[in-house]
């Protein structure tokens, strides 16, 4: 299998509801956010995917939460948005854009400071 990925960053406030601790609190992350694709053949030019297409992809998807307010944004109104939860977020949107039956995404990590990354990955290796 082949598998590549894509970064990028974003920055946006939050609040973790319920908290009982100072991420209760209004506070701001520079985000980045790593996406990988997979695909067992490579297309006709070599690739598993272009990458400008999924740069594009990418920071299409992230940018929704760029300098934004993300307990304002939906999903993260309803619920918590937690690394962990933006990081599933993210996965499904770029899910929904790329897998195609020969593409797959396969993973999201997402950091919200240099030494923390929350990772979702499908615990079901299919489309």
């Amino acid at each position: 299998m082949y598998e590549i990925y894509k970064e990028t960053t974003f920055s946006s406030a939050h609040r973790l509801r319920e908290y009982k601790g100072r991420c209760e609190s209004l506070h701001g992350h520079n985000w980045r956010a790593r996406v990988y694709v997979a695909a067992e053949e490579l297309d006709k030019l070599g690739m598993v995917i272009d990458f400008k297409l999924l740069k594009s992809a990418l920071e299409e998807s992230a940018g929704k939460l760029d300098h934004v307010y993300i307990n304002d944004t939906p999903p993260f109104d309803a619920i918590n948005p937690s690394a962990e939860n933006i990081a599933r977020w993210l996965y499904d949107e770029m899910r929904e854009r790329l897998n195609d039956g020969r593409v797959r995404v396969t993973r999201v990590m997402i950091w919200e400071s240099e030494a923390s990354c929350a990772i979702y990955k499908s615990s079901v290796d299919k489309d």
